[in-house]
């Protein structure tokens, strides 16, 4: 199977999960010798890195895109160790291979780049000419490389981090403890995938009426079952997201986690007025294309999201979870 198309299959909560049971497969798809850095449009932190130019160094290489919600979560402890080792000789570059088009914007990843306080390079890899070029399929991934340009280590998805980080203490032939380690979140109780409003991939949808790429007037349905959602009012669908052509609309949505996130934006500040058990959740005002949190809890239980939205032109992407 390919693992693209796996990752595309599985949501992104699952992904470390569920590679645990695919490891001997994923490790045919690590290359053994580290490839170059293939269509990079902009650098970001630095000026153009080669991966010969960085013979002699310990180099930590993260695929990641900013609207990822397990990237999000993962950057803080590659930030850390880039921090904590730099002086040791190590070098971390982030890929940066965007999953939609506006993630290709080079003052989007530049603002995100800095929203995230990350100080290491980051490579903008907008063709995925460089993800293609170390056949990866993930996000987040790692590659640890030694000084020499082996392939060393990968981890595809989050957490194992300290595995990654004694990873990097043995690379940069470090000994001793390495202090407080870092710990995995325990995300066993979420119970939905990640969920895509474009064409290209939708699958939970459970309104009765076919989505359509021309302007459609759709009718919530009485329920929807659990990780399904449900739109009412006017949208028009394309490949990578649904947008309100109308002045107001609804989403409905059941899930089970703790943390509700959606990927979304406007051309014009739009406020999403958010129930979740009925109970009303702080408004988000949505503008620029990135993540946003709709529901912030640590009940694991199934729940029921009504999603109101006032503004034509509004974009829906996904839903994920936490």
């Amino acid at each position: 199977m390919d693992l693209k198309f796996l990752r595309h299959l599985l949501p992104r909560f699952v992904i470390s999960a569920a590679l645990a049971a695919f490891a001997s497969a994923c490790a045919l798809a690590a290359p053994s010798q580290a490839p170059g850095f293939a269509g990079i449009s902009h650098w970001i932190n630095s000026p153009p890195l080669t991966m010969q130019g960085l013979r002699g160094k310990v180099v930590l290489i993260d695929f990641w895109t900013y609207s990822c919600i397990n990237c999000l979560r993962s950057l803080p402890h590659v930030e850390a160790w880039y921090q904590k080792y730099k002086d040791d000789g190590l070098v971390v570059v982030g890929v940066h291979s965007p999953e939609f088009d506006f993630e290709k914007e080079h003052a989007n990843v530049v603002a995100a780049v800095k929203k995230l306080g990350i100080t290491y390079p980051v490579a903008q890899d907008d063709d995925m000419a460089t993800w293609s070029a170390w056949s990866n399929r993930f996000w987040p991934a790692e590659y640890l490389v030694s000084r020499d340009g082996t392939v060393l280590h990968h981890r595809y998805g989050e957490g194992h981090y300290a595995e990654t980080e004694q990873a990097i203490r043995d690379a940069l032939g470090l000994t001793g403890d390495m202090g407080k380690r870092p710990t995995d979140k325990d995300f066993s109780g979420i119970g939905s995938p990640e969920m895509y409003f474009g064409l290209a991939r939708i699958a939970n949808l459970a309104n009765i009426e076919v989505p359509a790429r021309l302007s459609h007037s759709y009718r919530l349905p009485a329920s929807v079952r659990l990780n399904q959602f449900a739109l009412g009012g006017d949208w028009r669908l394309n490949d990578e997201y649904a947008t309100l052509t109308g002045e107001q609309g609804t989403i409905r949505l059941r899930f089970k986690a703790g943390k509700l996130h959606m990927v979304a934006a406007s051309d014009q500040p739009v406020t999403l007025t958010v129930t979740v058990d009925g109970k009303p959740q702080p408004a988000v005002t949505v503008q620029a294309s990135r993540l946003y949190t709709l529901f912030d809890n640590d009940d694991y239980h199934e729940h029921e999201a009504v999603i109101r939205v006032k503004g034509k032109g509004f974009r829906a992407f996904t839903f994920t979870f936490g």
